[in-house]
């Protein structure tokens, strides 16, 4: 059985044209997977640095307030 050239020049190009997308495709998810990765390493940072910055406000207030009164009074 002979495969005429036109059908062969098609196949091929078909082949190809899956080819290239897939190789388009695998590197755009790869470039929004790092994309995401510097997105969380930022965000994580801000949300440390608030939590730092909450326990201070915390500290803080427990000094305005004082000390808490106690149930028995001690004597």
């Amino acid at each position: 059985m002979i495969v005429p050239f036109e059908v062969l020049g098609m196949i091929v190009t078909a082949a190809g044209i899956v080819v290239t997308i897939g190789i388009a495709m695998f590197a755009g998810f790869a470039w929004v997977v790092r994309r995401i990765d510097a997105v969380d390493t930022k965000l994580t940072d801000r949300i440390d640095a608030m939590g730092a910055e909450l326990t201070e406000v915390k500290i803080a207030v427990a000094r305005l307030e004082g000390p808490r009164p106690h149930l028995i009074v001690g004597r």
